[in-house]
């Protein structure tokens, strides 16, 4: 087995190929990073999971190493510019004991990596994949031309390339209509926001180690928000993430959204955005540059900093057919919402790994969906309903979720709670099931399996 890159995705699917009696090699370009001695995957992400999150990956918390998670968390702030609301339980069923922890994404990658080559998956690292060509004259099998001029064998292929697609779009382009094609759909210029991360050092009265929060309305863009995840020794990833090459042109009332300046004649960079997000919430106490210093040395990619795409978009299914299989964020499975999800990453890519090992890939998208589909169908809800909020509908629904919190246990909203608050909450919940529904019976998928043409 092939797979086309090292991240959660295509680690897991290799080494879960590997246990299965399988021979698996896993090719990956390689990215230098400050806080890694090896090349390996891009490693960038906010990093954290969420106690249901755990479930869903199916990996054990204590298995980690000591160093791969930075904070266990008590729950998540939600702020608007007038309201916010403070979740410390999911309300999904898990065996974790704590709301979710932050995590050192890049020593989280090596340590997958570790397990899958102790497990016998080789990994190729520093050359890329030129092209990849399929024989489907017999049982489907495939030739991959890499980078570097050497040529792979493989039985069955797994896309695990991450949001950019670059492969992926190249492979499945061949058997898919024009108005269907991968790279109209997964084009990542439409189908992911950017994201932008600085690694700051908080002052001690700032920090706070068990809470992420995350600040909707401040910016403009379909599912854009700040974000704040705190790692170890008062080290925080302060970030963002919103659409790629969205203008002014494009934001009704631009100046309502609070990192909006009435003298900007274009979009804040998210350099500004940050900056200004920092001035906002923590100015009237601290000189920000001063007391929240960009911490350069052993963070990130680039001097304390890093920019990376994240997928935002819905999944798709696979041509299980032709042996190949699509998995994490190259298959657009790592939330339309929350735009992250190693723990959907991971998952899909151990089943597709599992699956060929045991002569059984035509089961993959059934097996996705069985195993990942509740949360998928959950964010792609979310982020339809949410597509045209404004600063004034975040900051509606917050007061609204934090009325419903006193009435259900934990996040997850229920008829009882909608009807104890009263008639806008019940429009807010009927407007969340409706869309639940548009979606169902993975309707969520955007390429379905009928679709390739093979």
């Amino acid at each position: 087995m092939a797979v086309v890159g090292g991240g959660p995705a295509g680690t897991a699917a290799g080494r879960a190929a590997a246990e299965g009696g399988a021979e698996a090699v896993v090719i990956e370009k390689g990215v230098p990073r400050a806080d890694r001695t090896r090349l390996g995957p891009d490693s960038t992400d906010a990093a954290g999971f969420l106690d249901y999150w755990v479930e869903i990956a199916g990996f054990d918390p204590a298995d980690l190493p000591d160093d791969v998670i930075q904070q266990v968390l008590r729950g998540a702030e939600f702020i608007g510019q007038s309201e916010s609301v403070t979740i410390t339980k999911t309300g999904i069923e898990s065996a974790y004991p704590h709301f979710g922890f932050t995590f050192h994404r890049a020593k989280f990658d090596d340590w997958l990596r570790e397990r899958a080559e102790s497990a016998g998956v080789s990994y190729r690292v520093g050359t890329g994949v030129r092209s990849v060509e399929t024989d489907t004259s017999g049982a489907p099998s495939h030739h991959l031309t890499l980078a570097d001029g050497s040529e792979i064998e493989a039985d069955y292929l797994v896309l695990a390339d991450g949001p950019q697609r670059q492969v992926t779009m190249q492979v499945l382009d061949r058997y898919l209509p024009t108005d269907r094609a991968a790279s109209k759909l997964l084009s990542p210029r439409i189908a992911n926001h950017v994201a932008y991360q600085e690694y700051r050092q908080f002052p001690e009265e700032a920090f706070e180690a068990d809470l992420i929060k995350f600040w909707w309305g401040w910016i403009p863009g379909h599912t854009a928000y700040p974000w704040v995840f705190p790692n170890r020794d008062r080290v925080a990833r302060v970030g963002l993430t919103m659409p790629i090459g969205l203008s002014m042109d494009d934001v009704a009332k631009p100046t309502s959204y609070a990192l909006v300046e009435p003298d900007d004649e274009s979009l804040p960079s998210p350099r500004i955005y940050i900056t200004r997000l920092l001035e906002r919430v923590y100015g009237d106490e601290f000189d920000v540059e001063s007391d929240f210093p960009v911490v350069e040395e052993g963070h990130g990619k680039d001097e304390g900093t890093e920019t990376y795409a994240i997928s935002s978009t819905r999944p798709i299914d696979s041509p299980t057919a032709l042996n190949i299989a699509v998995v994490g964020g190259a298959m657009g499975a790592t939330s339309a919402f929350h735009e992250g999800g190693d723990h959907l990453a991971y998952r899909t890519g151990t089943i597709a790994g599992r699956l060929a090992a045991n002569d059984s890939l035509d089961a993959y998208n059934a097996t996705w969906k069985a195993a990942a589909g509740p949360e998928v169908l959950r964010n792609v809800a979310l982020a339809d309903m949410v597509r045209n909020y404004g600063p004034a509908d975040w900051d509606r629904v917050f007061g609204i979720g934090r009325k419903m919190l006193a009435h259900q246990d934990g996040a997850v909203p229920s008829i009882g709670s909608a009807l104890s608050v009263g008639v806008p909450a019940l429009s807010l919940f009927l407007s969340y099931k409706w869309r639940k529904l548009q979606f169902g019976s993975g309707r969520y998928v955007q390429i379905a399996e009928s679709d390739y043409e093979l």
